[in-house]
């Protein structure tokens, strides 16, 4: 079994709402990206073009090292910034079609620009590309547009439990970007 699981994706493909219930079914820590980095005020500031929090991830990274060796316990990382950290056993990216992420993110009201910069990289495979550049094989991904939350939870205690793999290089959204 893998002990350490990250779960990444860009915003909006569920990644919140699986892990919780994920944790919950395998009896594990939680570790939420976000609140990490907030809790150990790893923010250098704000993109005055984009309106994020810019996170210090070097040092994000080293908080999260120091959870890991300080652990025997199962451990799920989860954020769009986790597949950045090193440590992982697994890391698992959550895909979801541009049309179904593009609804997702206008009902968190997000910005015309926000939205379309999510796009593009979902479109792109951005967190899959950042994640296989640090992790390499140890990276799956897979495309959540049409599943269940029950139907995710299931392939992710899949993935953790070694039974199944959903090797990077069969999502392919860029035919979104050229509609």
């Amino acid at each position: 079994m893998n002990r350490v699981i990250f779960i990444s994706g860009t915003p909006c493909t569920g990644k919140t709402t699986v892990s919780e219930i994920l944790a919950s079914r395998l009896d594990c820590k939680l570790i939420k990206i976000n609140d990490l980095a907030l809790e150990n005020d790893f923010v250098l500031g704000i993109d005055e073009d984009k309106g994020y929090k810019v996170i210090d991830i070097d040092r994000l990274n080293e908080k999260v090292m120091e959870i890991i060796s300080g652990s025997g316990e199962l451990l799920i990382f989860e954020g769009h910034l986790a597949h950045l950290c090193d440590g992982a056993d697994k890391v698992i990216v959550l895909r979801v079609r541009p049309e179904v992420l593009e609804t997702r993110l206008k009902a968190r009201d997000y910005s015309q620009s926000k939205i379309r910069e999510n796009l593009e990289a979902e479109a792109m495979g951005v967190c899959t590309a950042e994640a296989y550049d640090i992790h390499s094989d140890k990276v799956s991904e897979i495309d959540v547009s049409d599943l269940t939350i029950d139907e995710i939870v299931g392939l992710l205690c899949d993935i953790v439990n070694g039974k199944v793999d959903f090797p990077i290089g069969e999502i392919d959204f860029m035919d979104w970007l050229i509609d």
